[in-house]
């Protein structure tokens, strides 16, 4: 198939999944993401929703039966991250979880050191990512507009490197991890208001299967 079908099936399969997927269970998400081209599929919902979490996680998806498999063990871990770390926000998203935190409860105005709150928030967190091993786990930064666009850059790469150093320092592996800094380019809320600003000044976890899990969920699926 060459670049300009395969284009047109990704469009195409892009604009599909971000119109119907809004009426499927979880399941069933976990069982049509991915199936469609993969990492190129997510690459284009991501840039047309302008979600970051959307995108990394279709792009990382394994599609099929086993992300059906897949979406059933986030499923577990999303509940267990909810009761255990209630400050946090917490949504199910394909075959991954986003766990949102507000960067006020994580970090001081315009500072980039944790908290003691912030870090016992962490502590929550690392217990439940430590009995869910393997997953990888990138963290997003991301402020508001206010402020020159390259002091938001390296703002928001600080605090999602700051909470990288947090966790890899309290048990979790190094290797499951992946820091990047959005700055203001992906806002989720209005900035025009106090409130949508003060939401988009916030650090996201993104949560998926290595490729460990994926092997064990495809041989899963087809038993």
């Amino acid at each position: 198939m060459n670049k300009i079908k395969m284009s047109f099936l990704v469009v195409l399969s892009s604009a599909f999944l971000l119109t119907g997927c809004a009426s499927w269970n979880k399941t069933q998400k976990g069982a049509a993401v991915g199936t469609v081209a993969g990492g190129a599929a997510g690459a284009v919902i991501g840039r047309a929703s302008d979600n970051t979490a959307l995108g990394a996680i279709i792009g990382a998806a394994a599609g099929g039966a086993a992300g059906a498999v897949i979406g059933n063990q986030m499923d577990k871990q999303a509940e267990e991250i909810e009761k255990s770390v209630p400050d946090a926000k917490v949504e199910r998203i394909g075959e991954g979880i986003v766990v949102e935190f507000s960067s006020n409860i994580l970090f001081g105005f315009d500072e980039s050191d944790l908290s003691s709150d912030a870090k016992r928030n962490l502590d929550k967190l690392v217990v439940v990512l430590e009995n869910y091993a393997d997953t990888n786990i990138e963290i997003q930064g991301h402020t508001d507009s206010k402020g020159s666009e390259a002091y938001n850059q390296n703002l928001s790469e600080q605090r999602a490197d700051m909470v990288s150093r947090y966790l890899s320092a309290n048990g979790i592996a190094y290797s499951r991890l992946d820091v990047k800094g959005f700055g203001e380019t992906a806002p989720k809320y209005e900035n025009d208001t106090a409130n949508g600003r003060a939401q988009n000044r916030r650090v996201e976890f993104l949560i998926t299967a290595n490729e460990k899990m994926k092997a064990e969920a495809k041989k899963e699926a087809s038993n």
